[in-house]
Order: C-alpha cells, then sequence, then structure tokens
C-alpha cells in the first residue's frame, strides 16, 4: 500500500507507479501512419534506405517494422500534399535512434538520402534532419543519457 514515506524511498515509489500505469492497460503507440500517394515505394524507401522490413499489408496498406519493433503503417493518401515546414501544427518529425552516429551518418550519404542541414549538437545529444521519399522529415538521434 502506499504512503507519504515512499517519496523517500523512490524505488518503492517508481513500483507503485509501474503498478499503477500497468492496470489502466495502455502499452504505448503500436504504430504511426504515414500516407503517402505511392504506399508501396515509400515503404521499400524506408527498406532500403533505413533496414526496415514490410511486415504485413493489405488492400495497399504497409506496415514496416524496425529493428527495436517500432512501426510504421503507410497508407494510400488523397488529395495534394501541401508544403511542410519545420514547426507546423501536427507531427514534425521522426526520430530515429542509433549506436553509432557517425557510421549511421555515413551509411545514409551512401545511400543518397537528402539531408536537410549539417549534424549538429543539443543538449549533448547528435542530430542531423533529412527527409524520406515523400518528403516527411526524419531525424538520426544518439543521445548523450536516455530520457527517463
Amino acid at each position: 500500500m502506499w504512503d507519504v514515506g515512499m517519496i523517500s524511498r523512490p524505488n518503492e515509489a517508481r513500483r507503485i507507479a509501474d503498478l499503477l500505469q500497468s492496470s489502466f492497460m495502455f502499452r504505448g503507440l503500436e504504430h504511426t501512419a504515414i500516407a503517402s500517394p505511392d504506399p508501396l515505394k515509400l515503404a521499400e524507401w524506408y527498406v532500403h534506405h533505413l533496414d526496415f522490413r514490410i511486415n504485413h499489408s493489405y488492400d495497399g496498406n504497409y506496415f514496416v517494422r524496425a529493428k527495436d519493433g517500432s512501426m510504421l503503417e503507410i497508407i494510400p493518401s488523397v488529395g495534394e500534399r501541401l508544403p511542410q515546414q519545420m514547426k507546423d501544427p501536427g507531427i514534425r518529425h521522426l526520430a530515429v535512434d542509433v549506436e553509432d552516429f557517425d557510421a549511421a551518418l555515413q551509411e545514409l550519404r551512401n545511400r543518397k538520402v537528402q539531408f536537410l542541414g549539417e549534424p549538429f549538437e543539443n543538449q549533448g545529444n547528435r542530430l542531423v534532419f533529412f527527409s524520406d521519399g515523400d518528403g516527411n522529415i526524419l531525424h538520426l538521434i544518439k543521445r548523450d543519457r536516455p530520457l527517463p
């Protein structure tokens, strides 16, 4: 049972918080969807450029899975794409976690990825922005320390 004294016992407080959270049944994001005029072509871009794999498809929709298990669903789009700016409302970028930033950067260069700027450091983290085959914004990230 929880009591005020647990504030001074962070491990116990964390365990209680984890138990409470798990009781709500929500485990996280299962996938994120991207609408594309050519879903197969974009799915193949993720396969060839970021080593994802197509793990499921149906009716022109393609799921691509990264090595860490994260997934994108690429669905057919309707209508014209509007120009996209970094801070427009809505989802702005997908961050791709890497273990070796320099090796990943060089591999993307070898694979002719379109970069949106030069690599930089922010709060000890290394980043570089680039776009996928449809112009969606992504970035590599190597964190100095994982987020809590």
